[in-house]
């Protein structure tokens, strides 16, 4: 029988530890912040902002949200995040993803303060991950992580087939999988649109997560009955005249068969949200010195 890995329910124990954090914080007479900085008129964009301001609501985070006109000039942008930066309001920054095309998306990352940079995107995070002494581990391959050791799947000395190389998810996870710690140590294979036999790949893993952005590309043929599934993917597609969410592996295909999968939706979406509250917390007790527990 297939597990079902629930990203829900352990992203709602985050979110309780991180609510607790909080607390131990408020009893310092100090409250986290989170600000959350959106500049494109993008309703997925909107939407993802509003569920992390929510969030914050939930666990006692202060959310701060600042709106820039999509048609200002990018040193507005800029502007807003070096108040930010220099601001004691706010101890994680997130600047949502796209910018306009005028501004330089790599610079307005490199804008943010390091010890505020909860997504972990600023290029000395970056070299931090890379040399094994991360900071802030991005929020959706931390999420994976987590996902990984709730489901008991043991990572050291697995093989690990990571399809996907993008910034945000691909090349950090097979990073933090493969680097020298508890829930790292695996043999990672990072594969891309430009794979040769990509099923000859995923079909010797113990694990694949599928990150790539094509819905339901993972199916029963690509792996083994004895692999884990991590869906990364989120994509809409039309489906008897409805539009629905899929991820980039084939659930239906794989449910029944492989060892255990992460749904879409309710898998890794869930984490990604809880793993940003997490990053705010732990910014928040690097920059006051008060010791609290993180979940």
């Amino acid at each position: 029988m297939t597990e079902i890995v629930d990203g829900e329910a352990l992203a709602a124990e985050i979110r309780e530890g991180v609510a607790d954090a909080v607390e131990q914080f408020e009893g310092e007479g100090v409250t986290p912040g989170l600000a959350t900085v959106l500049m494109e008129a993008d309703p997925a964009s909107e939407t993802y902002v509003e569920m992390k301001q929510r969030d914050c609501e939930e666990v006692g985070i202060d959310g701060i949200h600042v709106e820039v006109d999509p048609d200002a000039p990018a040193e507005e942008l800029h502007e807003t995040i070096r108040e930010l930066n220099e601001g004691t309001a706010a101890n994680g920054i997130l600047v949502q993803m796209p910018v306009p095309d005028h501004v330089d998306a790599q610079a307005v990352q490199a804008a943010v303060d390091p010890a505020k940079d909860v997504d972990g995107f600023h290029p000395e995070n970056v070299g931090r991950l890379m040399s094994g002494e991360p900071r802030f581990r991005p929020c959706t391959p931390h999420g994976v992580q987590r996902l990984l050791a709730d489901a008991g799947v043991e990572t050291e000395g697995a093989d690990v087939v990571v399809v996907g190389r993008s910034n945000i998810v691909g090349r950090p996870l097979a990073n933090l999988l493969s680097r020298r710690a508890d829930d790292g140590n695996a043999t990672v294979t990072l594969c891309h649109s430009r794979t040769a036999d990509l099923a000859a790949h995923t079909r010797r893993a113990d694990v694949v997560v599928a990150a790539a952005g094509v819905p339901e590309m993972i199916d029963a043929e690509m792996v083994t009955p004895d692999t884990t599934v991590i869906d990364v993917g989120i994509n809409r597609v039309e489906r008897d005249g409805e539009s629905t969410l899929v991820g980039d592996a084939d659930f239906d295909d794989l449910e029944g068969y492989v060892d255990a999968i992460t749904p879409v939706p309710g898998g890794v979406g869930p984490m990604t949200r809880a793993m940003l509250l997490y990053n705010t917390v732990k910014a928040t007790r690097e920059q006051t010195g008060v010791d609290v527990s993180l979940p």
